[in-house]
């Protein structure tokens, strides 16, 4: 049969963050899976439009991507998200396969984005320690960490407090989650700094690309930056200013996950060749 990966994305503007982070796994994919077509598509439909308005650039939604391929004749499909979280984006994915192309495949398959399961049993995989063990030589050690993770209304915004405890378990007692559209928030980061006596912090995108939020909403010099409200707060505020997605060892965890659903392991959802929906 002929078989292809998408990659999908939540997407990017900015072309140096995206060369560093989306491109490059796209690139190490086509490597690692020989015989497979390589398809990339962004789920944000606002990037969309401004890549195209603005870059005169054009990527494809999810259900362009799944109708070329089904227009070209593959016959088994494996989409991996390099979304952080299950959560709207990683809906949209769900809806559109099974709505729309659950029945134009003899195989499709989703991958889960970076943060899925935290277990205990043996038999499936510990997500959060398995990333936070890849961030482990990039979070640094000798200052206080804030790391920006973009937050949501949906459910899976829980996702960071879970990963903030996960890292005090592991002993990383001076790193704090905040969001910027969910909880936690900044000013409980604050109090934390506060109450522990921290004077030096470091800011870092909890985020696949540094993107609009880690270069103006965390790094910009506005007044409501969280770079400028910390130092007016009188912290002494460095930046690391690139997405998780840059770190290799957090690649390796996008490859892991589509080899696992391509082997068979821990599916979100597929259909197998007799059409049957099967569920790991």
């Amino acid at each position: 049969m002929k078989k292809a990966i998408l990659i999908v994305s939540f997407g990017t503007t900015h072309e140096d963050t995206r060369k560093a982070t989306i491109d490059v796994i796209e690139s190490r994919i086509k490597k690692e899976f020989e015989g497979y077509e390589v398809k990339m598509c962004y789920t944000s439909h606002i990037i969309l439009k401004r890549l195209k308005e603005n870059y005169g650039i054009y990527v494809d939604t999810p259900e362009e991507a799944l109708n070329k391929l089904a227009d070209e004749g593959y016959e088994e499909v494996y989409l991996q998200p390099l979304h952080l979280i299950p959560g709207e984006e990683f809906d949209y994915i769900k809806k559109v396969t099974f709505h729309q192309f659950l029945n134009k495949f003899k195989v499709i398959k989703i991958g889960r984005p970076l943060l899925y399961f935290k277990s205990e049993e043996e038999d499936i995989p510990d997500d959060y320690t398995i990333l936070l063990e890849a961030m482990n030589n990039y979070i640094p050690k000798d200052r206080a960490v804030v790391l920006m993770g973009h937050g949501s209304a949906h459910p899976s915004n829980s996702v960071y407090s879970c990963f903030e405890s996960v890292l005090v378990d592991e002993g990383y007692d001076k790193v704090y989650m905040a969001t910027v559209e969910g909880y936690p928030t900044l000013d409980r980061a604050i109090k934390f700094l506060n109450k522990n006596n921290h004077k030096k912090v470091t800011l870092m995108p909890f985020m696949f690309v540094a993107g609009d939020h880690a270069k103006h909403d965390m790094a910009g010099d506005e007044e409501d930056s969280w770079k400028v409200i910390l130092s007016e707060l009188g912290f002494d505020v460095d930046i690391i200013l690139k997405g998780i997605g840059e770190f290799p060892e957090v690649q390796d965890i996008y490859i892991e996950h589509l080899h696992d659903i391509i082997e068979g392991k821990y599916c979100h959802v597929g259909k197998t060749k007799k059409g049957m929906k099967k569920r790991k």
